[in-house]
C-alpha cells in the first residue's frame, strides 16, 4: 500500500487451525506444511525428568526399593513403576519429545502404557 491508497476499515484474515486436547490442555494445531514453533509438552518433559531422576536415585543407592522411593515421594509405588518405564524409551523418542516435535497422539497416557523394550518396535508403535 502507498500513502495514496486508502486503508480499508475491515480486514479479514483466515487462519486455518484446529483445537486439540493434548496432555490435559487445549492446543492449536496448524495444518500440514505450516511453520511450527517448537513447543514442548511440559507435562511430558517434567515426567521424563522425574523418571530419570528416580532412576538415578535408585541406581546410586539412595533408595533400596521402588516402594521406599514412593513412600518418600508420597505417591503410589505403581505410579513410580509406570513413570520409570519412560527411562526405557528409545533415545530418539526422548529427543523428539524434548524438542517438542512429537506427534499429537504421543501423550503421557500413551507412553505410560507398557511398550516394547526394543527401540525399533517402540518407534513403530508410537509413529
Amino acid at each position: 500500500m502507498t500513502r495514496a491508497t486508502p486503508i480499508p476499515e475491515t480486514i479479514t484474515l483466515h487462519v486455518p487451525f484446529r483445537v486439540v486436547k493434548r496432555g490435559g490442555r487445549k492446543e492449536m494445531q496448524l495444518p500440514d506444511g505450516a511453520a511450527r514453533s517448537r513447543s514442548s509438552d511440559n507435562t511430558l518433559v517434567k515426567t521424563l525428568a522425574r523418571a530419570f531422576r528416580w532412576k538415578r536415585m535408585l541406581e546410586s543407592g539412595d533408595f533400596a526399593t521402588i516402594a521406599e522411593l514412593a513412600e518418600r515421594e508420597g505417591i503410589a509405588a505403581s505410579y513410580v513403576t509406570r513413570v520409570l518405564r519412560l527411562t526405557l524409551l528409545a533415545p530418539d523418542i526422548v529427543e523428539v519429545i524434548l524438542d517438542g516435535q512429537q506427534a499429537p497422539e504421543v501423550t503421557l497416557a500413551i507412553l505410560m502404557k507398557p511398550l516394547s523394550e526394543h527401540w525399533q518396535n517402540q518407534n513403530d508403535a508410537i509413529r
